[in-house]
Formats: structure tokens, C-alpha cells, sequence
């Protein structure tokens, strides 16, 4: 018994009755201005109004902007499970145009068909006082279907259309695909600030050398300045930063100071660079500076004080590169690597390039090779 009543007593059910009952208004207005209500028989003014109703409504659903206001209207008014299944997205050609003209003239036809039992239903209740109870329930179960048809109608007629959920997806991994690239830029370059800092801060309560000491403490100053002005450029891009604000990326021109922090947490760096200024179209120099980076963070993590040896070269239409360090310490224990290689390697494969990582010989190699022409 409950199951009767609570679809009636639910605000959705009510919020739908007003819905409908917009579309009765506008077909009232239509009969009352024409063809009119006297001198008129029921059946020639229903033709009539019905006639101009679908005409006006047509005429309507050639704005772009109704099918918004129609797709807005009906999630606050038909409450369906999810928002998402009725879109407010403007008319974006003429299959949208003609689905809001059938979304129009239908939402008027039902508000209109529900009015004549509506009607009925009260002189019944008014005739037969006795009958007042039943009627009224199935004239509430009534508005219940008459909602729910609609509500129907709705995500039929408004809801997204294949252009409009092919573009929601790829905006969806769009944002996805850049979020990854936020955590990867962050990774690398706090992972390289703490690594660098770290093993820096170490050194100086090793060594009782007030000079190391100083120097040691302008590294740690200058390594956590950089991780600074990298995580303001990320919060800048994660804020959707209006178009002109400062979001510049490192490229490979400024690999130079990853070795100098490099030395001066005391790893020896032997460096061929042989790429000419301007040569590295911008996204491959940027994300050559990270794997960089990447490769000198791990020697230092995993073998801190050893030789490390840097070369990026080009050649035959792509980018080189190389970071190979002994194999002492920890580094022995590395297996297919952490975060930071998987990092590498998703750069390498967006760039349409390959990667490299793991023991040769006495030492440990990362290498990559970049397409330059991907790179644009």
C-alpha cells in the first residue's frame, strides 16, 4: 500500500506537474488569440490552435539558444537520475533543430492531452462526491505516468548527441591526459629538488668544512628555488591561467645547471651535448630537459658520488640520449624502475620515440631516442 502513495507524495512528481502544466499554458494562449473561443466548435478550434502550435514551435526550434533553454527547463523541472542524460548544450545543426522541435511539440501535446482527463476528473468528483477519493488518486496516478513520459521524451529528444558525447569524451581524456602530464612535471622536478637537497644537506653535517658547507647550503637555496618556481608554473596551469600568463617550461638549453647541482652534491658530470641552440623544436627540447633530469635524479638517488656521463646528440632525423652511471650502492638493486621511469617512458612513447633502461655491464643506462619531426 505505501508503493501507491509515495511516487505521489515525491517532490519530483510535483516539480514534472508544473512542467507539463507549461505546455498547457502556451497551447491556452494559442486557442484564447486564435482561432478564439466563440462562434467555434470544439473540434475545428482544437485543428485550428494545433495547427498554429506546431508552426510556432517549429519556428521557435530554429534558435539554437531554445534547445538550451528547453535542455536547462527540464533538468530543474523532470529531476532525472542523472543531469548528464539531458544536455544544455546549444542547436549544432539541423538534426539537433529538428529534434527540439519534436521535443516542443510534444511537450505542448501531453500538457494539453492531460488537461481534457484533468478536467474531467473534477466535474466527476464535483458530480459524485462519493467517487471524489478514487478519481482523484488515479488522476494523481495519472500526472505520475505523465511525467515520467515526459521525462522520457526529454533524454529521447534533448539528450547529447554522438558529436556532443564524442566531444565530452575526448575533453575527458584530454584533461586526463593532462593531468598525468602535471604529475609527471611535478615528479620529476620536486622529486629532483628533495633528491638533490637531501643528499646535499647529508654532505654538509658529514663534512666539518665550513666552505662545503656554504656551498653546500647555496646548492640546497638554488635547487629549492627552481622546485619553487616549477610548482608556481604548475598551480599557474592547474588555475587555468588567462592566456599570456608566465607558464614557461625549461628546455635543454638549461640542462647545464642539473649538472651543477649534480657536482655539487658531489657526483662527478662529464656532459656531450652536441644539439645547436634552436634546433629542438619546444615540446621535444622541454620534455628532453625532464628525462634529463629524471636520469641524473635517479643517479644521485640510487648511486650518490659515482661518475655520471650525459650525452645528447642528433642525428639521422632524431633526438639521443644518454645517462649512465656505475652501479654502486643501491643502484645495483634497481630492477625496471620506479615512478620516474614509467614517467620517462610515457614521454618517450606520446613523442612517438622509444626508451631504454637498465643494467650494461659494470653500469647503469638510460636511453631514449626522440623523433624530431614528432617533436613539432
Amino acid at each position: 500500500m505505501p508503493a501507491l502513495f509515495a511516487p505521489l507524495l515525491l517532490p519530483a512528481t510535483w516539480a514534472r506537474l508544473l512542467h507539463l502544466s507549461v505546455g498547457l499554458v502556451f497551447a491556452g494562449i494559442v486557442v484564447l488569440v486564435y482561432p478564439g473561443t466563440e462562434d467555434v466548435s470544439t473540434g475545428r478550434a482544437l485543428l485550428l490552435s494545433g495547427a498554429v502550435d506546431v508552426s510556432l514551435l517549429c519556428l521557435v526550434a530554429l534558435v539554437p539558444a531554445v534547445r538550451r533553454a528547453e535542455g536547462v527547463q527540464a533538468r530543474l523541472l523532470l529531476v532525472p537520475a542523472r543531469e548528464e542524460s539531458i544536455g544544455v548544450a546549444p542547436s549544432a545543426g539541423w538534426a539537433d533543430r529538428g529534434r527540439t522541435a519534436l521535443w516542443l511539440v510534444a511537450r505542448v501535446a501531453l500538457g494539453a492531452a492531460v488537461a481534457a482527463p484533468t478536467v474531467a476528473a473534477f466535474g466527476a468528483a464535483a458530480r459524485w462526491p462519493v467517487l471524489a477519493a478514487p478519481v482523484l488518486f488515479a488522476l494523481l496516478w495519472l500526472l505520475v505516468l505523465a511525467g515520467r513520459l515526459q521525462l522520457a521524451l526529454a533524454e529521447r529528444l534533448l539528450g547529447t548527441s554522438p558529436a556532443e558525447r564524442l566531444a565530452a569524451a575526448e575533453l575527458r581524456a584530454e584533461r586526463l591526459l593532462e593531468r598525468n602530464r602535471l604529475a609527471r612535471e611535478l615528479h620529476d622536478s620536486i622529486g629532483h629538488a628533495l633528491t638533490v637537497t637531501v643528499l646535499q644537506a647529508g654532505a654538509a653535517r658529514e663534512v666539518a668544512d665550513p666552505a662545503f658547507r656554504e656551498r653546500a647550503l647555496e646548492a640546497i637555496e638554488t635547487t629549492g628555488r627552481r622546485a619553487l618556481d616549477d610548482l608556481e608554473r604548475m598551480l599557474v596551469l592547474l588555475r587555468e591561467a588567462p592566456e599570456g600568463a608566465a607558464t614557461e617550461q625549461p628546455g635543454l638549453d638549461r640542462v647545464e645547471e642539473l649538472f651543477a647541482a649534480a657536482r655539487a652534491a658531489g657526483s662527478p658530470v662529464g656532459a656531450e651535448l652536441d644539439v645547436r641552440a634552436g634546433e629542438l623544436p619546444g615540446v621535444l627540447s622541454r620534455e628532453a630537459y625532464r628525462i634529463v633530469q629524471e636520469g641524473v635524479t635517479n643517479a644521485l638517488r640510487h648511486a650518490p658520488g659515482a661518475p655520471l656521463r650525459i650525452r645528447a646528440a642528433v642525428a639521422a632525423g632524431e633526438l639521443t640520449l644518454s645517462c649512465r652511471n656505475a652501479r654502486t650502492g643501491k643502484g645495483s638493486s634497481r630492477k625496471g624502475g620506479g615512478k620516474g621511469l614509467r614517467g620517462v617512458r610515457e614521454r618517450a612513447v606520446l613523442l612517438g620515440g622509444e626508451c631504454e633502461a637498465g643494467p650494461d655491464g659494470p653500469d647503469w643506462v638510460l636511453r631514449v631516442r626522440l623523433p624530431l619531426r614528432l617533436g613539432r
